[in-house]
């Protein structure tokens, strides 16, 4: 298996992956260019996110000698899983979702409602949606939970 723990030297590229996928999925549903033009920056996610929160203690690389995407997660919950866009299709989202659930023993995760596509991968790994959601952070937007 090409997945390994990430390591600080990986983080420009995690960012980078999350940024790009972010735009890519996230711009035409909430719209807001500030935050997808401005605040999110690879530089910025760097330093104040994956560091200062300690999140790389919970990250995962599928690295086959260039990162193509990641994982990240808490305990048994998948919080984020992105696939750089020009290798999306290619089974390393199978494969990393395949590592959290035989690896980390992954149950659940949150979905943005509107991300369809992302959802329907999720069910096809055996997620299924709990009628539970709730509003994602800061937004009037909803966010749904699955499990396994």
């Amino acid at each position: 298996m090409k997945i390994r723990e990430a390591k600080i030297e990986d983080l420009s590229r995690i960012a980078e992956i999350y940024v790009f996928n972010n735009r890519m999925n996230y711009f035409p549903i909430f719209k807001d260019e500030d935050f997808s033009f401005g605040e999110l920056q690879v530089v910025s996610l760097v330093d104040n996110y994956f560091i200062k929160d300690e999140i790389i203690k919970n990250l995962y690389v599928f690295d086959n000698g260039l990162i193509k995407g990641f994982i990240q997660m808490n305990n048994i919950e998948i919080c984020k899983i992105y696939v750089d866009t020009f290798f999306q299709s290619e089974g390393i989202g199978n494969e990393l979702i395949e590592y959290a659930i035989k690896v980390h023993h992954a149950n659940h995760l949150w979905a943005l409602e509107k991300n369809i596509r992302a959802i329907s991968f999720y069910q096809r790994h055996g997620f299924y949606l709990t009628g539970e959601k709730k509003f994602e952070e800061g937004t009037t937007e909803y966010i749904v939970k699955l499990e396994r």
